[in-house]
């Protein structure tokens, strides 16, 4: 029997296989257990990041209705509701929103971020939270949030400027982590050049902080690009 394509380019008998590569999401060993990562080892590294994108996304407050794309099981897209802004959530894994369905009472879609299946300005906001890493074309996202969010874009990322990085990258090369195999990690800078490139020709300000430090150290936000991981907002002004 000929496979066939959806309308996202995945072949309908190898779910495994998207933007030409191998994906940890769509292995249901991973994501039936992906609730208890954060139950676990990451629950305080949870806590810091939602402080942290609760802060920038928050004082904006023209932001009441948010899609959170790439959400998985819906672990920040519960929290959203939690500090008073309406989520929608959106994935690419059916297994990941087959966990989802039965935490989450808000709308969920699957869909591909670089198509998002919504009119312009459907939402106050867009947020990535630790999914845009995986994105093959990171500027086509990003215009396609533009699209769809009004006045900003947020996003939670895993930062490059972590040792953890490199200790992953090792555990890649013996085989022992294959979550972040086809990761892109970024930096604020690096990041922002992406923004910059995509969103060129309107009027938008960005802040940043990052936290993720380690549990010792006298601070655990700061401005300084250094941290497991960093929040960034885009608020635009046109």
């Amino acid at each position: 029997m000929e496979l066939q394509k959806n309308n996202f380019g995945l072949m309908t008998k190898d779910l495994t296989n998207w933007q030409g590569r191998k994906e940890w999401f769509f292995n249901r060993e991973h994501t039936d257990t992906y609730e208890l990562w954060y139950e676990g080892r990451y629950k305080r590294a949870e806590v810091w990041q939602k402080k942290v994108m609760g802060q920038l996304v928050g004082q904006d407050k023209r932001v009441k209705e948010l899609l959170e794309f790439g959400c998985g099981t819906g672990r920040f897209t519960r929290w959203w509701h939690e500090i008073g802004i309406e989520a929608t959530g959106g994935d690419i894994s059916p297994f990941m929103l087959g966990q989802a369905v039965h935490l989450f009472k808000g709308d969920l879609v699957n869909a591909d971020s670089h198509h998002m299946p919504f009119k312009d300005n459907t939402f106050d906001a867009v947020a990535f939270i630790t999914t845009f890493e995986y994105y093959k074309d990171p500027v086509k996202v990003i215009r396609e949030a533009a699209r769809v969010g009004r006045h900003g874009i947020g996003f939670g990322m895993m930062n490059r400027n972590s040792p953890k990085v490199v200790r992953r990258r090792i555990q890649e090369a013996f085989g022992k982590n294959p979550f972040y195999v086809t990761a892109t990690f970024y930096t604020p800078s690096l990041l922002i050049e992406k923004i910059n490139e995509a969103l060129a020709g309107r009027q938008y300000s960005i802040e940043w902080s990052c936290t993720g430090l380690p549990e010792w150290f006298p601070v655990q936000q700061w401005s300084v690009p250094y941290g497991d991981f960093f929040g960034l907002y885009v608020r635009f002004n046109d």
